[in-house]
């Protein structure tokens, strides 16, 4: 499904965010990114759906490369994979039910999008997105008038809505309570399998990375240092992950 081979990002500053990460996600399952602030969690995702530019690797999806494409091949490449965010990426003046058909704005025309005007099986599958994320009735608030939760609930839905053939994940829960944090991660796990589409996740919270992923992928300075079954997650994994955050540590033989 997914395959990310050698990638690798330097920004403007000097500042080495990935180094020759490669992983592949071969079937639906739940695969939790962590590791310490710096270790290029975020840099990772956004490089996979490029949204920021990768300076040496190959990412595919589906068969695609991702890594080739441009302009419309690109936007198409782009709709195959949902993007939950951090800080929810909501436009707060509009209501739910825009919001979550923002997710659509990939398959309709121009025209369309600026009237706003989406197919009724658009409009049916958004109604039936937001009952499973249970906001069932708040079609018409706005966004600004939700709780976190809700509004992450919201951005689910709009990910969900575009049929994605990949879930990308970044720090869902870190501006939530614990209560509604687990809620929301137990959602988005659940709501992926009954998709059958699998969720690549970055996550801070490693007691929740524990609770909810079948996989992880621990990231240290750029590079993958461990890769393997939430069962392995040792304290001697967790002290190679985290344990010298300042420099890169290399991966075991």
């Amino acid at each position: 499904m997914l395959e990310v081979s050698g990638l690798t990002k330097t920004y403007p500053t000097g500042d080495r965010a990935l180094r020759g990460v490669t992983f592949t996600v071969d079937r639906p399952e739940a695969v939790f990114v962590i590791g310490p602030s710096g270790a290029g969690k975020s840099t990772l995702l956004r490089c996979i759906n490029r949204l920021v530019e990768p300076d040496a690797g190959v990412v595919r999806l589906a068969g695609v490369e991702v890594t080739r494409l441009a302009g419309r091949a690109l936007r198409e490449a782009r709709r195959a994979m949902g993007m939950i965010f951090q800080e929810f990426n909501l436009v707060e003046r509009l209501t739910v039910m825009e919001n979550v058909l923002s997710g659509r704005l990939g398959y309709v025309t121009t025209w369309q999008a600026w009237r706003r005007r989406f197919p009724p099986e658009d409009v049916e599958a958004a109604f039936r997105t937001l009952a499973r994320v249970g906001l069932e009735g708040f079609e018409h608030k706005r966004a600004d008038e939700l709780s976190g939760g809700q509004r992450q609930r919201v951005g689910i839905a709009r990910a969900l809505v575009q049929r994605p053939k990949i879930l990308l994940v970044d720090e869902p829960t870190s501006s939530l309570d614990p209560r509604t944090a687990e809620a929301v991660m137990r959602l988005i796990v659940e709501l992926a399998a009954e998709d059958g589409i699998p969720a690549l996740v970055n996550m801070h919270d490693v007691p929740l990375a524990r609770a909810f992923a079948r996989r992880i992928l621990g990231l240290n300075a750029g590079r993958i240092v461990y890769d393997g079954p939430v069962e392995g997650l040792t304290e001697d994994v967790l002290e190679r992950i985290y344990g010298d955050a300042g420099r890169p540590v290399e991966a075991p033989a």
